[in-house]
């Protein structure tokens, strides 16, 4: 699924954010950034240690702020760490909402073409799905007013029953 908004691509994937070529994915981080389960466990799996490595040695940082590290051996160039929860892994509307913005700034600064975001906090997080979609969406939408360099926002979803509960909500 795909929409088209002012220039801006929004995809819909389902699938392994960690086997995108694209030029950034997004880990749903905790805000001292060390790499668990879910997406995070999947990245430093696939992308290497070092990409936990790089991202601890930048933290803690505020739940909502989002820092970037290198891909590792990812085909992505970088990895922005989006701070969605603590060290409780528990996550908010709030925090869902600041860390995609936040995401979406790193990008604009680092001067990339293409983002791919996973489904914050509904992992581990226990966040759910369709709120999440609406704010992380709507967000996206408000941003897309500003963006100077991004061309392709890709929201990566693991299984087709999430893909299909935000394929409604785009």
């Amino acid at each position: 699924m795909e929409k088209n908004l002012s220039g801006l691509k929004i995809k819909l994937v389902q699938g392994d954010i960690t086997d995108l070529e694209v030029d950034a994915i997004v880990n749903a981080a905790n805000n001292h950034l060390w790499m668990g389960a879910g997406v995070a466990g999947a990245i430093k799996q696939k992308g290497g240690k070092e990409i936990e490595d790089e991202a601890m040695k930048k933290g803690p940082i505020p739940i909502g702020e989002a820092v970037v590290t290198s891909a590792g051996k990812l085909k992505a160039k970088y990895v922005i760490h989006a701070a969605v929860m603590g060290q409780d892994l528990v996550t908010n509307e709030e925090y869902i909402k600041n860390a995609t913005l936040n995401s979406l700034k790193r990008a604009e600064e680092l001067k990339i073409k293409s983002i791919a975001f996973p489904a914050f906090g509904t992992g581990v997080g226990g966040f759910p799905i369709d709120r999440c979609a609406q704010i992380m969406l709507d967000q996206v939408k408000d941003f897309s007013k500003k963006i100077k360099y991004l061309k392709e926002v890709l929201f990566v979803l693991f299984d087709k029953k999430s893909y299909d509960v935000w394929n409604i909500k785009l």
